[in-house]
């Protein structure tokens, strides 16, 4: 990697495949970002579940986000590693295609394995999580990424250190 001489493009210092699965794979939460009818992208924090290459989160159907992924199914999901023993500074961005779930197979495992996130310690607290989830109105929703935007500041920062010696910055 070559020294930094100024921050205009930092595309080359994009996150590698295996660190960006293993951010995947520790982090819970996300930003899910969709399209509204007047055209203004919205975002909610939302826990999600990463597994078989796509993103897995849940919502009722009268939240706004439904009947907008079934107008435009278009969304972008964005996860930091902040808060993972990877450290902050990492970042991802997928650009993907959402699929709404309403079939009973689906809602079988992902209502425990969402409750496993957010409730670590398996038992009565995990069940009743998983419990109340199972409601009439809650879907799933697949995120199928099509497009990746990835950061790591570290490496960004490793490749300005002798651009900083040498303009005497750094001892």
């Amino acid at each position: 990697m070559e020294p930094i001489t100024d921050y205009d493009d930092v595309t080359e210092y994009g996150l590698e495949p295996e660190l960006l699965e293993e951010i995947l794979q520790k982090q819970i939460e996300c930003t899910f970002i969709w399209d509204t009818k007047d055209h203004w992208p919205v975002g909610v924090l939302m826990t999600y579940l990463w597994k078989d290459g796509s993103f897995w989160v849940s919502a009722t159907s009268q939240r706004k986000r439904i009947a907008a992924i079934k107008r435009e199914p278009r969304v972008t999901v964005v996860v930091s590693s902040h808060g993972t023993d990877l450290g902050p500074a990492k970042g991802i961005t997928a650009k993907g295609r959402a699929i709404i779930h309403d079939d009973q197979a689906t809602k079988d495992w992902f209502y425990p394995a969402c409750a496993a996130v957010n409730i670590p310690t398996s038992g009565k607290l995990q069940d009743a999580f998983a419990a109340m989830m199972d409601t009439e109105r809650r879907l799933v929703i697949e995120v199928v990424p099509e497009k990746w935007i990835t950061f790591d500041a570290g490496k960004m920062m490793a490749a300005s250190i002798p651009a900083w010696q040498k303009m005497g910055l750094l001892d």
